[in-house]
């Protein structure tokens, strides 16, 4: 697949950082609340990550930010988290409310927590591949 192909109105897609193990766990905790598939997902580090950038002219410059491609809008740190909890739905959707802290006071914690989960949670010597059921949601497979 590639970037000019992928429908962000249909599934929003959640670019993530590979190597990360928190991240990775994020992923999957997504998955699980997700039944209905209505998130794609691609690390940061493929071709077709790199691709999504460029083609909605997001900062490439760094790994240090989870970015969510929902409706052909592009959301980074924590307005791509809360967005997420909030495409959920269900009891998840509550924790949009957080929207009403400043984002300046959001992206603070977002960037501590972003800067020491390696640190706190490892990292993987190379991006976590998605078990066969799961390889259709992934777009760099």
């Amino acid at each position: 697949m590639i970037a000019s192909e992928v429908n962000t109105h249909d599934h929003p897609v959640l670019l993530f950082d590979g190597v990360c193990n928190l991240c990775n766990s994020s992923v999957q905790f997504i998955i699980e609340r997700d039944p209905k598939s209505k998130f794609q997902f691609a690390s940061l580090q493929s071709d077709i990550g790199q691709e999504l950038l460029n083609r909605f002219e997001a900062n490439s410059g760094s790994l240090d930010s989870v970015v969510l491609i929902k409706n052909e809008k592009v959301y980074s740190r924590s307005s791509a988290a809360l967005q997420v909890l909030k495409t959920m739905g269900g009891g998840w959707s509550l924790f949009y409310a957080f929207i009403i802290i400043p984002k300046p006071i959001r992206d603070f914690v977002y960037d501590w927590i972003a800067k020491n989960r390696y640190k706190w949670f490892g990292k993987k010597d190379a991006c976590w591949l998605p078990t066969p059921d799961l390889k259709a949601r992934f777009l760099d497979n």
